[in-house]
Protein backbone atom coordinates (compact mmCIF):
# COMPACT_ATOMS: atom_id res chain seq x y z
CA UNK A 1 0.00 0.00 0.00
CA UNK A 2 2.57 2.44 0.24
CA UNK A 3 4.12 1.73 -2.75
CA UNK A 4 0.14 3.03 -3.93
CA UNK A 5 0.48 5.78 -2.22
CA UNK A 6 3.32 7.30 -3.34
CA UNK A 7 2.21 8.37 -6.75
CA UNK A 8 -0.34 10.39 -4.89
CA UNK A 9 1.95 11.80 -2.59
CA UNK A 10 4.08 12.87 -5.51
CA UNK A 11 0.85 14.20 -7.41
CA UNK A 12 -0.10 16.72 -4.76
CA UNK A 13 3.21 17.47 -3.98
CA UNK A 14 3.17 18.75 -7.85
CA UNK A 15 -0.22 20.12 -7.21
CA UNK A 16 1.12 22.24 -4.10
CA UNK A 17 4.17 23.13 -6.12
CA UNK A 18 2.07 24.81 -9.15
CA UNK A 19 -0.27 26.16 -6.71
CA UNK A 20 2.91 27.83 -4.92
CA UNK A 21 3.99 29.36 -8.58
CA UNK A 22 0.79 30.69 -9.59
CA UNK A 23 0.24 32.43 -6.09
CA UNK A 24 3.41 33.68 -6.44
CA UNK A 25 3.07 34.90 -10.23
CA UNK A 26 0.00 36.79 -9.34
CA UNK A 27 2.27 38.52 -6.92
CA UNK A 28 5.33 39.09 -8.90
CA UNK A 29 3.97 39.61 -12.36
CA UNK A 30 1.33 43.05 -10.93
CA UNK A 31 4.20 44.27 -9.59
CA UNK A 32 6.54 44.21 -12.22
CA UNK A 33 3.79 45.93 -14.45
CA UNK A 34 3.45 48.79 -11.95
CA UNK A 35 6.86 49.68 -11.73
CA UNK A 36 7.04 49.67 -16.02
CA UNK A 37 4.18 51.73 -15.49
CA UNK A 38 5.51 54.51 -12.99
CA UNK A 39 9.19 54.16 -15.16
CA UNK A 40 12.20 56.42 -12.89
CA UNK A 41 13.44 55.77 -10.01
CA UNK A 42 10.82 53.00 -8.97
CA UNK A 43 10.98 50.95 -11.92
CA UNK A 44 15.09 51.06 -11.71
CA UNK A 45 14.79 49.89 -7.77
CA UNK A 46 12.60 47.43 -8.67
CA UNK A 47 14.88 45.51 -11.43
CA UNK A 48 18.35 47.18 -9.09
CA UNK A 49 17.41 45.02 -6.16
CA UNK A 50 16.19 41.74 -8.67
CA UNK A 51 19.85 42.49 -9.95
CA UNK A 52 21.40 42.39 -6.34
CA UNK A 53 19.85 39.24 -5.19
CA UNK A 54 20.90 37.52 -8.72
CA UNK A 55 24.04 38.00 -7.56
CA UNK A 56 23.62 37.20 -4.16
CA UNK A 57 22.41 33.49 -5.55
CA UNK A 58 25.28 33.81 -8.38
CA UNK A 59 28.14 33.75 -6.02
CA UNK A 60 26.56 31.71 -3.54
CA UNK A 61 26.49 29.26 -6.30
CA UNK A 62 29.72 29.40 -7.85
CA UNK A 63 31.99 30.92 -4.83
CA UNK A 64 30.60 30.17 -1.34
CA UNK A 65 34.08 30.61 0.31
CA UNK A 66 34.53 34.18 -1.26
CA UNK A 67 30.86 35.07 -0.97
CA UNK A 68 31.12 38.29 1.41
CA UNK A 69 33.98 39.97 -0.02
CA UNK A 70 32.73 38.96 -4.05
CA UNK A 71 29.16 40.61 -3.13
CA UNK A 72 30.68 44.05 -1.49
CA UNK A 73 32.58 44.74 -4.63
CA UNK A 74 30.42 43.48 -6.95
CA UNK A 75 27.46 44.86 -5.12
CA UNK A 76 28.95 48.78 -4.98
CA UNK A 77 29.64 48.07 -8.97
CA UNK A 78 26.49 47.39 -9.20
CA UNK A 79 24.47 49.65 -7.30
CA UNK A 80 26.18 52.32 -8.95
CA UNK A 81 25.83 50.88 -12.44
CA UNK A 82 22.32 51.05 -11.95
CA UNK A 83 22.59 54.21 -10.82
CA UNK A 84 24.06 55.53 -13.65
CA UNK A 85 21.89 53.63 -16.43
CA UNK A 86 18.43 55.25 -14.58
CA UNK A 87 20.49 58.62 -15.20
CA UNK A 88 20.66 58.19 -18.65
CA UNK A 89 24.19 57.21 -18.41
CA UNK A 90 24.74 53.76 -20.23
CA UNK A 91 27.74 53.76 -21.24
CA UNK A 92 29.29 54.80 -18.08
CA UNK A 93 26.82 51.98 -16.38
CA UNK A 94 28.45 49.46 -19.13
CA UNK A 95 32.62 50.46 -18.30
CA UNK A 96 31.44 50.35 -14.13
CA UNK A 97 30.00 46.82 -14.51
CA UNK A 98 33.17 46.04 -16.64
CA UNK A 99 35.08 47.16 -13.42
CA UNK A 100 33.33 45.57 -10.59
CA UNK A 101 33.59 42.09 -12.87
CA UNK A 102 37.14 42.41 -12.55
CA UNK A 103 37.53 43.49 -9.15
CA UNK A 104 35.02 40.99 -8.08
CA UNK A 105 37.51 38.28 -9.72
CA UNK A 106 40.29 39.58 -8.38
CA UNK A 107 39.03 38.93 -5.02
CA UNK A 108 37.70 35.54 -5.70
CA UNK A 109 40.16 32.05 -5.84
CA UNK A 110 41.87 30.99 -9.34
CA UNK A 111 39.91 28.44 -10.25
CA UNK A 112 36.36 30.75 -9.57
CA UNK A 113 37.42 34.11 -11.18
CA UNK A 114 36.09 33.14 -14.39
CA UNK A 115 32.60 32.28 -12.80
CA UNK A 116 32.60 35.04 -10.75
CA UNK A 117 33.30 38.01 -13.00
CA UNK A 118 30.38 36.59 -15.25
CA UNK A 119 27.97 36.98 -12.13
CA UNK A 120 28.53 40.77 -12.84
CA UNK A 121 27.45 41.37 -16.29
CA UNK A 122 24.61 38.97 -15.79
CA UNK A 123 23.42 40.39 -13.12
CA UNK A 124 23.53 43.81 -14.76
CA UNK A 125 22.22 42.90 -17.73
CA UNK A 126 18.72 42.22 -16.04
CA UNK A 127 18.61 45.74 -14.44
CA UNK A 128 20.20 47.48 -17.55
CA UNK A 129 18.33 45.70 -20.01
CA UNK A 130 14.90 46.79 -19.02
CA UNK A 131 15.97 50.34 -17.92
CA UNK A 132 16.95 50.99 -21.15
CA UNK A 133 13.71 50.01 -22.83
CA UNK A 134 11.74 52.18 -20.73
CA UNK A 135 13.81 55.04 -21.09
CA UNK A 136 11.69 55.02 -24.30
CA UNK A 137 9.11 57.52 -23.06
CA UNK A 138 6.94 57.10 -26.26
CA UNK A 139 7.55 53.29 -26.28
CA UNK A 140 8.85 52.25 -23.83
CA UNK A 141 6.16 50.66 -21.41
CA UNK A 142 4.66 49.13 -24.39
CA UNK A 143 7.63 47.45 -25.01
CA UNK A 144 7.99 46.09 -21.77
CA UNK A 145 4.84 44.56 -21.71
CA UNK A 146 4.98 42.86 -24.94
CA UNK A 147 8.89 41.61 -23.61
CA UNK A 148 6.52 40.06 -20.42
CA UNK A 149 4.13 38.86 -22.21
CA UNK A 150 6.36 36.53 -24.49
CA UNK A 151 8.94 35.74 -22.04
CA UNK A 152 5.67 35.10 -19.54
CA UNK A 153 4.31 32.61 -21.87
CA UNK A 154 7.21 29.93 -20.72
CA UNK A 155 4.93 28.55 -18.44
CA UNK A 156 3.00 26.95 -21.34
CA UNK A 157 6.75 25.10 -21.96
CA UNK A 158 5.96 23.57 -18.73
CA UNK A 159 2.22 21.74 -19.72
CA UNK A 160 2.78 21.22 -22.75
CA UNK A 161 5.93 19.21 -22.31
CA UNK A 162 4.10 17.30 -19.33
CA UNK A 163 1.39 16.66 -21.44
CA UNK A 164 2.90 15.35 -24.61
CA UNK A 165 5.88 13.81 -23.71
CA UNK A 166 8.64 12.90 -26.08
CA UNK A 167 12.17 13.32 -26.97
CA UNK A 168 14.39 15.28 -24.17
CA UNK A 169 15.82 18.94 -25.53
CA UNK A 170 18.84 18.20 -23.69
CA UNK A 171 18.82 15.78 -21.11
CA UNK A 172 22.21 15.97 -19.32
CA UNK A 173 21.53 19.82 -18.72
CA UNK A 174 17.86 19.57 -17.66
CA UNK A 175 16.41 16.41 -17.47
CA UNK A 176 12.60 17.23 -17.64
CA UNK A 177 12.52 19.67 -20.34
CA UNK A 178 11.33 18.17 -24.22
CA UNK A 179 11.19 19.46 -27.62
CA UNK A 180 7.66 19.43 -27.64
CA UNK A 181 7.90 21.72 -23.97
CA UNK A 182 9.96 23.83 -26.46
CA UNK A 183 7.98 23.90 -29.61
CA UNK A 184 4.97 24.69 -27.65
CA UNK A 185 6.62 27.55 -25.60
CA UNK A 186 7.23 28.84 -28.89
CA UNK A 187 4.38 28.99 -30.72
CA UNK A 188 2.60 30.36 -27.33
CA UNK A 189 4.88 33.44 -27.67
CA UNK A 190 3.99 34.11 -31.64
CA UNK A 191 0.67 33.89 -30.67
CA UNK A 192 1.24 36.26 -28.02
CA UNK A 193 3.19 38.98 -29.48
CA UNK A 194 0.57 38.68 -32.29
CA UNK A 195 -2.35 39.25 -29.91
CA UNK A 196 -0.58 41.80 -27.94
CA UNK A 197 0.19 43.82 -31.90
CA UNK A 198 -2.99 43.24 -32.40
CA UNK A 199 -4.24 45.22 -29.12
CA UNK A 200 -1.84 48.05 -29.55
CA UNK A 201 -3.09 48.72 -33.49
CA UNK A 202 0.94 47.75 -34.48
CA UNK A 203 0.46 46.10 -38.23
CA UNK A 204 3.39 44.05 -38.76
CA UNK A 205 2.43 40.99 -37.17
CA UNK A 206 5.20 38.83 -39.33
CA UNK A 207 7.71 41.41 -37.69
CA UNK A 208 5.98 40.80 -34.58
CA UNK A 209 5.94 36.94 -35.04
CA UNK A 210 9.97 36.63 -35.99
CA UNK A 211 10.60 38.91 -33.16
CA UNK A 212 8.79 36.73 -30.94
CA UNK A 213 10.79 33.54 -32.11
CA UNK A 214 13.77 35.56 -31.52
CA UNK A 215 12.89 36.57 -28.00
CA UNK A 216 11.54 32.87 -26.96
CA UNK A 217 14.24 31.33 -28.05
CA UNK A 218 17.05 33.37 -26.22
CA UNK A 219 14.70 33.02 -23.44
CA UNK A 220 14.64 29.36 -23.27
CA UNK A 221 18.81 29.58 -24.02
CA UNK A 222 18.77 31.74 -20.79
CA UNK A 223 16.91 28.71 -18.97
CA UNK A 224 19.13 25.55 -20.42
CA UNK A 225 22.21 28.03 -19.40
CA UNK A 226 20.79 28.51 -15.63
CA UNK A 227 20.15 24.88 -15.41
CA UNK A 228 23.75 23.75 -16.66
CA UNK A 229 24.98 26.42 -14.14
CA UNK A 230 23.04 24.92 -11.11
CA UNK A 231 24.31 21.04 -12.32
CA UNK A 232 27.57 22.35 -12.57
CA UNK A 233 27.82 23.35 -9.06
CA UNK A 234 25.27 20.57 -7.67
CA UNK A 235 22.45 22.75 -6.72
CA UNK A 236 18.92 22.05 -7.37
CA UNK A 237 17.51 25.68 -7.03
CA UNK A 238 19.47 28.90 -7.02
CA UNK A 239 17.65 29.72 -3.88
CA UNK A 240 14.50 29.35 -1.77
CA UNK A 241 13.45 33.12 -1.68
CA UNK A 242 10.55 33.11 -3.86
CA UNK A 243 7.98 29.94 -2.84
CA UNK A 244 7.13 27.70 -5.35
CA UNK A 245 10.10 28.63 -7.68
CA UNK A 246 13.42 28.36 -6.33
CA UNK A 247 15.09 31.56 -6.28
CA UNK A 248 15.51 34.48 -8.71
CA UNK A 249 17.57 32.81 -10.83
CA UNK A 250 14.91 30.12 -11.31
CA UNK A 251 12.37 32.70 -11.97
CA UNK A 252 14.58 35.65 -13.91
CA UNK A 253 17.16 33.25 -16.13
CA UNK A 254 14.86 32.99 -18.91
CA UNK A 255 14.19 37.01 -18.70
CA UNK A 256 18.33 38.16 -18.54
CA UNK A 257 18.74 36.70 -21.72
CA UNK A 258 15.17 37.58 -23.64
CA UNK A 259 15.53 41.20 -22.07
CA UNK A 260 19.25 41.50 -23.37
CA UNK A 261 18.10 40.54 -26.81
CA UNK A 262 14.96 42.99 -26.77
CA UNK A 263 17.20 45.93 -25.75
CA UNK A 264 20.30 45.01 -27.76
CA UNK A 265 17.12 45.07 -30.85
CA UNK A 266 15.60 48.24 -29.40
CA UNK A 267 18.98 49.79 -29.82
CA UNK A 268 20.01 48.82 -32.94
CA UNK A 269 17.31 50.42 -34.41
CA UNK A 270 16.65 53.38 -32.20
CA UNK A 271 19.28 54.13 -30.81
CA UNK A 272 19.87 54.99 -26.87
CA UNK A 273 16.68 57.89 -27.74
CA UNK A 274 14.79 55.99 -28.63
CA UNK A 275 14.91 51.83 -27.72
CA UNK A 276 11.35 51.25 -27.63
CA UNK A 277 10.51 52.02 -30.59
CA UNK A 278 13.62 50.37 -32.51
CA UNK A 279 11.83 47.29 -30.73
CA UNK A 280 8.16 47.26 -31.68
CA UNK A 281 8.02 50.11 -34.79
CA UNK A 282 8.76 47.52 -37.80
Amino acid sequence: MAGADQPLRAGAFRGSQLALRVGSALVLAPLAIATAYLGGWPFALFWGVAAVGVLWEWTSLVAPGDQRSVLLAGGAALALTIALAASGHVLAALIVLAMGALAAAALAVAERRAWVAGGIPYAGALAIAPIVLRSDGEEGFLALIFLFAVVWTDISAYFVGRAVGGPKLMPQVSPKKTWAGALGGLLAAVAVAIAVAKLASLTAWFAFAMLAVVLSLSAQAGDLFESFLKRRFGAKDSSHLIPGHGGLMDRLDGFVTASLAAALIGLARGGLEAPGRGLLLW
